[in-house]
Formats: structure tokens, C-alpha cells, sequence
């Protein structure tokens, strides 16, 4: 194993979002701390500052990680499919998966804020719309006049009923008023809302 002044300032961050990560998924997002970190990689806190300005970043780095898998989920599994409704169900699925196997990752994607003041670097920003633009692309598929502010409100539409969907299902909550599965309500979802898609 390295000596801990053989690793670059590169390496020191990559491994202490893998230890991020690997608190996350053991203890949850409200573990999560520097010293945890630190610790799992053998540095002191203060190295940790000298890669990473303060916690809030070392979590913007962990969710952009977040991000990359989330798009490459999607992509994978909509390289197989035959035409753009089966591809979109896919995808939706396909995050659900992720969410139910990643739930600490997942939540604190959606539940973590930088501080007021602070505005989200537009790196992040690209990360996000790469994953809204592989949804893009099958929608575009279906509608090919669609012009591309039409087609992007109707990816955030989208998406924003899967994601509500996953949030409910994963918290429990669509056991209220019957039993409703996650998966089910969501290819329905996909396949109502692109009915109506296709006739606009």
C-alpha cells in the first residue's frame, strides 16, 4: 500500500469520495462527516480541507459521482430497446433501480443544499442536463417537430412524475389509500403521459 504522501492531490480526492460513498451506504446520509472520511483513508482532517474547501464540497463531489451512475443506468439499458416508448420505460425503470439499490446516494442527491448564498457551479449544472438530454433524445424520437423548448419541458414533466413515483414508493408512502407498486405506477406513468406527448 502507498505511504500517504505518495498519493496526489488528485488521488486523495478520489479516495475520500469512495470513502463518502462507502459511508453513505452504511450509515446513511446524516453520518456522513469529514472525520469519518479522513479517517477511512488515512489522513488527518486537515489534509482533507487542503483537497476539498469544506464538507458541502466534498458532497457536491459525491453527488456528481451520483449523477455520472444515474446517467450511465439510463444509457445502458436504453442501447437494447427497439423504439422510444420502450426505451423511456426502460430508463424509468432503470432509475428506479438505481434508487432502490443506492437509497443514501439517491436521497442525499435530492435532499442536500449548499449554504444560502452560494450558487451550484455550472459544472454541476452540466451533469444534470446530461442526464435530462438522454431523456430528451426518445422524446425527440416520438416527436420530431417538437421544437426544443417544448421537448425540454416536456423531459422535466416527465421526469418529474418518475421521480415522485420513486420518492413515494421508496418511502413507503403508496400504501396509503391501497397497494400500488413503484414499478407499475411508474410504466403506466410513462406510457399515459407519452400518449398524449405523441397527439400535441
Amino acid at each position: 500500500m502507498a505511504r500517504r504522501n505518495d498519493h496526489s492531490r488528485q488521488e486523495i480526492q478520489a479516495m475520500a469520495i469512495e470513502a463518502a460513498i462507502d459511508v453513505l451506504n452504511k450509515e446513511g446520509p446524516g453520518s456522513l462527516s469529514t472525520r469519518k472520511v479522513a479517517k477511512a483513508i488515512g489522513y488527518a482532517v486537515g489534509t482533507l480541507y487542503l483537497v476539498f474547501k469544506n464538507l458541502d464540497e466534498l458532497i457536491l463531489q459525491v453527488n456528481a459521482a451520483t449523477l455520472d451512475d444515474i446517467q450511465s443506468a439510463i444509457v445502458a439499458v436504453s442501447q437494447d430497446q427497439l423504439d422510444p416508448v420502450t426505451t423511456l420505460k426502460a430508463m424509468a425503470l432503470a432509475y428506479l433501480h438505481y434508487a432502490q439499490d443506492h437509497f443514501a446516494r439517491w436521497s442525499l442527491l435530492f435532499t442536500w443544499r449548499l449554504p444560502e448564498g452560494e450558487a451550484v457551479p455550472e459544472w454541476f449544472d452540466a451533469k444534470v442536463v446530461a442526464v435530462f438530454d438522454k431523456v430528451k433524445t426518445p422524446l425527440h424520437d416520438i416527436r420530431p417537430d417538437c421544437d426544443e423548448q417544448a421537448c425540454l419541458q416536456a423531459t422535466r414533466e416527465i421526469w418529474s412524475g418518475v421521480h415522485g413515483a420513486c420518492d413515494l414508493g421508496l418511502n413507503g408512502k403508496l400504501s396509503f389509500g391501497g397497494e400500488f407498486k413503484a414499478d407499475t405506477l411508474i410504466e403506466s406513468l410513462v406510457e399515459n403521459y407519452l400518449v398524449g406527448f405523441a397527439k400535441t
